[in-house]
């Protein structure tokens, strides 16, 4: 009984029938479920799979296994901004497309796509389109004629270990892996009770109250992105600046390493993430940042959670420039390692991890005249992002990459 009560709240919430959800023991499994039952039940039809660049990692591994084993994948690009173009999911349809994904909201920059008018154009073609909406739930319904959703629970800020997918009736659905008797047999295992009611809960509870609260965490956000760049020079605001969630801004910040930053910021009190390059698990970009084009050291997340106090918005805003100049006078903008090549000046960077190779062309921009080039070498995967993300910040040209005997050269043109 609790648990078909759970179901019809959460259903309710959703917008869908109790018999088309069914909960899962997080929102990854959810997504991989979701994707590899609609795949199998399709597969008549092709093996063809469209993403985005920007979808969360669980679709893109799903994506990377479908590859694997045999099918193909197309990845939509996205623009500065980090929103797909409703045309170019129309371009990606082939006569044997059997899925399509797209979050509902970008989980680094907050950047809410175009859900509704995607699923328009893929039922169209007769694609379903399943819709990551892990991000978006809490504050309210998923619109548009989509076919599968995939959900977590701790994203709306109910228990951890609780996913939900929602197939909706006439979609070709498959599951995979053995039969199991329970949620319908897309979800193996014996259910979590109460978590799950605690989850059902807590969503009717959010979204009770979310149409009040976006308002006012709106307006707090709107404040981070506008103070931010006053307050700290170099500084880039990502995402887009309306069509985006209610509690989320993204910054990043020029000559700064992210995960110092970061600690720099949990000492003042402030627990933050970041998509920069520098984390303690990867060396290589944010793949989000980098589908973007933007500059990806640096890089700040601001999530406000309900409730969060306008006084502890305007003590992060005082904080943040502290907390960035000490950053960058730890790096010390290191002298780079400079000669004169054919009238180009060869900057040497070769070792150096972000934001060094940035640091060092700036430093030495101003030593070529106007219209003069600068070679940067640099064997720092996050080169080939940040690097041409720093020339449309100054305004000065990003020839392009040239091979080297080691690494990559980057070749910049100074304008101005």
């Amino acid at each position: 009984m609790l648990l078909d009560a759970a179901r019809e709240a959460a259903a309710d919430a959703v917008g869908c029938r109790p018999d088309e959800l069914v909960f899962t023991p997080s929102g990854t499994r959810a997504v991989h479920s979701g994707v590899a039952g609609v795949l199998a039940g399709r597969r008549r039809v092709g093996r063809h799979l469209i993403v985005s660049a920007v979808e969360h990692s669980s679709v893109l591994h799903a994506a990377d296994a479908h590859e694997g084993a045999g099918g193909t994948v197309t990845q939509v690009a996205v623009d500065r901004a980090g929103a797909v173009g409703v045309q170019a999911y129309a371009e990606a349809f082939r006569p044997d497309s059997a899925l399509a994904c797209l979050q509902s909201a970008n989980h680094e920059v907050g950047t809410e796509q175009p859900v509704a008018e995607v699923a328009a154009v893929c039922q169209e073609a007769g694609v379903p389109l399943l819709v990551d909406a892990a991000q978006s739930l809490g504050w309210g319904r998923v619109e548009g004629a989509w076919s599968v959703l995939a959900g977590s629970a701790h994203k709306w800020g109910g228990p951890s270990g609780v996913g939900l997918l929602v197939v909706r009736k006439g979609v070709r659905f498959a599951a995979q892996g053995p039969a199991d008797e329970r949620e319908s047999g897309r979800a193996a295992g014996f259910e979590n009770i109460p978590a799950i009611v605690a989850a059902a809960a807590s969503l009717r509870a959010v979204q009770a109250e979310a149409a009040q609260e976006a308002v006012r965490l709106r307006e707090l956000t709107e404040r981070i992105r506008a103070r931010v760049p006053e307050l700290v020079p170099d500084v880039e605001v990502v995402g887009d600046p309306v069509r985006r969630l209610p509690g989320i801004v993204t910054f990043s910040c020029l000559y700064v390493d992210g995960e110092a930053l970061l600690h720099e910021l949990d000492r003042a009190g402030f627990s933050v993430s970041s998509g920069s390059s520098c984390t303690s698990s990867t060396l290589t970009p944010s793949h989000v940042l980098k589908a973007m084009g933007v500059l990806s050291e640096g890089n700040v997340r601001v999530s406000l959670p309900f409730g969060t106090a306008a006084e502890d918005v305007e003590r992060f805003l005082e904080v943040l420039p502290g907390a960035v100049t000490a950053v960058r006078e730890k790096l010390g903008a290191p002298v780079a390692e400079t000669v004169v090549r054919d009238d180009v000046l060869v900057v040497d960077s070769l070792g150096k991890r972000c934001p060094i190779p940035v640091i060092e062309l700036a430093k030495v921009i101003g030593d070529v005249p106007v219209g003069g080039l600068v070679r940067v070498l640099s064997d720092d995967e996050a080169a080939r992002l940040d690097i041409p993300a720093w020339c449309e910040m100054r305004g000065q040209e990003y020839v392009g990459e040239e091979p080297a005997e080691r690494g990559t050269a980057y070749m910049v043109r100074r304008v101005s």
